[in-house]
C-alpha cells in the first residue's frame, strides 16, 4: 500500500484520539477517582521495535506510573503501591483479550538506620544517613526503605490463566531490584551508573531471555500543558518549537521490558496490541492506630490494610484517549473496562468536539464530515495495510506490526507514519513520536479533502518538540531522572529545563 493511502488511513484514525478536550500529557490525571491514587495512575505506555544496535529481534514495552513528580519530594519519594498490581498486557490474535500479561507486584522493606541520641537509638528521618550504590547492595546500610519486585508471565486471562514466576538471570532467584530515586547528587553521585546496575537478564518462561528494568525516569512525555488547558492559549499554527516543554522538571516511574518479539507473536501473524493497567484491591481500610512502618503488603500493623478481589483503575493504550476522546460522567469507567468492550464508547469518537473547539478560538474551519462512523473501525481496528490483525474485534490498544524494520534515532521521523515512517506512530509508539503534534494535525483533516477540511492542511502544533536523538539510543532508552539537589533556586533543579 502507498505511505499517502496508509496515511490517509491514519489521518482519519487519529482523529478520534482527539475527540474530546485539547489534549494534554499522555495520561496523567485523567479521571476523577485517579487522581485520589497517583501511584496507580498510569502515565503512558510505549510499544517499539527496539532500536538499540544488535536487539533488532526484540519488542520493548514501557509503562509510565505515578507521572509528575518533583525531583526534591522528599523525604518518602515515590514508591510504587505495594498493595497493587501493574500489569502489560498483549493481545496477539486481534480478538481485543489479553493472551499474555506481565505483572509486576512490588514490596517495599524498611529497615529505618537508627542513632545514638544521648544514649538512645531514635530512629532517623530521612530516606538515607549516607551514600547510595552502585553495588550488590546498593548501599543498604545506608537506605531505609528496600524496593523490590516479582514478575509473572500470565498466558490466557491475566485473572484465571495460567502464571509463572519470570527468573532473575543476572542474580538469581525471582525478585528484582528496583532503585533508589534520585535524592541527589551527594547520596547517589553518579545516578546514571547506579540505575543501570538494575538492568536484569529476565527469563521469560516458554521464550529466550530479555530484559527489564524499573525505576524512576525523567518524564518522556513532552507537551505545553497549561497553556493548552488555558483555552489553548498559544498560537497552534505557530513554530513547533517555540515554547518549553512544561513538565520538562519532572520524573516518572518507568516499568521496562525487552521481549523477543518470538515471544510476543502467534499463528504467523506479525501484528500485536498493547496496553497496560493498574488494579486495586476492592477493600481498603485505614487502620486509626498504625504501629508503625512495616515490611511487606499482609500486615495489619501498618496505616491501612487491602484485601479483596483485584479491581482496575487504571487503563493506558493509545494516547490522548481518556483526556480527550471520553467524556467525563466514563473516565472512571474507561479506565476500569477492557477493550473487547470498547463498542460502548463509540459515541465518543462519531462527532469530535476539539475542531469544533479550535474553530472558535481561531477562526480555521473545522471538518464537516458527520457521524464519524469510519472513523471507529479505523481507531479500533489498526490501519489495513499497515497494523491490522489477520482477523480483528474492534478495540482501542496500541498496535505494532513487529515485520516492520525500526530505525535509527537520527532517522526517526517525530510525526511517524504522516511523516512517511511507517515504523513509527500509530505503528506502535516511539519515545520520539510527537503524539500531540500528530493529533491536533490529524483532527484539523491534514490528508482530508479540501472540501471536508478547509483548514486541514495547516501545520499544527502544541510549540513544544522532541525528537528521537532526545532519548538513550539503547534499553532503558527513558534518560536518568532530575536529581533532587543541588537546585538553582526557585526554578526547580539543576537539570530542569536541560535534559532534553
Amino acid at each position: 500500500m502507498k505511505i499517502r493511502t496508509i496515511t490517509h488511513a491514519v489521518a482519519v484514525a487519529l482523529l478520534a484520539l482527539t475527540a474530546g478536550q485539547a489534549a494534554q500529557a499522555s495520561s496523567h490525571r485523567e479521571a476523577p477517582f485517579i487522581t485520589e491514587h497517583p501511584k496507580v495512575d498510569g502515565a503512558d505506555f510505549y510499544m517499539f521495535r527496539s532500536y538499540e544496535s544488535g536487539r533488532d529481534g526484540y519488542v520493548t514495552l514501557i509503562a509510565d506510573y505515578l507521572p509528575l513528580q518533583d525531583s526534591y519530594g522528599g523525604p518518602n519519594y515515590f514508591s510504587l503501591d505495594q498493595n497493587a498490581l501493574y500489569e502489560i498486557e498483549i493481545d496477539n490474535n486481534g480478538d481485543g483479550k489479553e493472551d499474555i500479561t506481565f505483572q509486576f507486584q512490588f514490596k517495599n522493606t524498611y529497615a529505618v538506620p537508627a542513632l545514638s541520641i544521648g544514649g538512645k537509638s531514635v530512629p532517623v528521618p530521612l530516606l538515607n544517613i549516607g551514600g547510595i550504590g552502585p553495588g550488590v547492595t546498593d548501599g543498604d546500610a545506608n537506605k531505609s526503605l528496600i524496593e523490590t519486585y516479582s514478575v509473572n508471565v500470565v498466558r490466557g486471562n491475566r485473572r484465571t490463566g495460567t502464571s509463572q514466576a519470570a527468573t532473575n538471570l543476572t542474580s538469581g532467584g525471582t525478585s528484582f531490584r528496583k532503585p533508589t530515586d534520585n535524592i541527589g547528587n551527594k547520596s547517589i553521585p553518579n545516578y546514571p551508573a547506579y540505575a543501570n546496575n538494575h538492568v536484569f537478564s529476565i527469563g521469560i518462561p516458554g521464550c529466550d531471555a530479555g530484559r527489564v528494568f524499573v525505576g524512576q525516569r525523567k518524564d518522556p512525555f513532552v507537551v505545553n500543558l497549561g497553556e493548552i488547558f488555558d483555552l489553548v492559549n498559544l498560537n497552534p499554527v505557530g513554530s513547533p518549537s517555540a515554547k518549553p516543554n512544561i513538565i520538562a522538571d519532572k520524573n516518572v516511574t518507568s516499568l521496562e521490558l525487552e521481549v523477543p518479539i518470538a515471544c510476543l507473536t502467534t499463528g504467523g501473524d506479525p501484528v500485536i496490541g498493547g496496553w497496560t493497567t493498574a488494579s486495586l484491591h476492592q477493600a481498603d481500610v485505614i487502620n486509626p492506630h498504625p504501629k508503625g512502618v512495616v515490611a511487606g503488603a499482609s500486615s495489619t500493623q501498618g496505616a491501612h490494610v487491602a484485601g479483596g478481589a483485584w479491581t482496575q483503575v487504571s487503563r493506558l493504550g493509545m494516547p490522548l484517549v481518556n483526556e480527550v476522546v471520553i467524556g467525563l460522567p466514563d473516565k472512571d469507567r474507561f479506565n476500569a473496562s477492557e477493550p473487547k468492550d470498547d463498542a460502548q464508547f463509540a459515541n465518543y469518537v462519531t462527532n469530535p468536539s476539539l475542531p469544533a473547539l479550535l474553530e472558535v478560538l481561531f477562526g480555521v474551519k473545522a471538518p464537516q464530515v458527520f457521524p464519524r462512523t469510519d472513523l471507529v473501525a479505523v481507531f479500533l481496528t489498526g490501519v489495513t495495510g499497515l497494523n491490522q490483525p489477520k482477523t480483528v474485534t474492534p478495540a482501542e490498544m496500541l498496535r505494532l506490526n513487529t515485520s516492520i524494520a525500526a530505525l535509527a534515532p537520527a532517522a526517526q521521523n517525530t510525526l511517524g507514519v504522516l511523516g512517511g515512517d511507517t515504523s513509527g506512530f500509530p505503528n506502535g509508539r516511539r519515545l520520539g513520536d510527537d503524539v500531540v503534534d500528530i493529533s491536533l494535525r490529524a483532527a484539523m483533516g491534514v490528508l482530508l479533502t479540501a472540501a471536508q477540511a478547509p483548514s486541514g492542511q495547516l501545520p499544527y502544533t502544541d510549540q513544544s518538540s522532541l525528537t528521537a536523538t532526545d532519548f538513550d539510543a539503547a534499553f532503558p532508552y527513558v534518560k536518568a531522572p532530575l536529581p533532587g539537589s543541588p537546585n538553582t533556586g526557585s526554578s526547580g533543579t539543576t537539570n530542569a529545563v536541560a535534559g532534553r
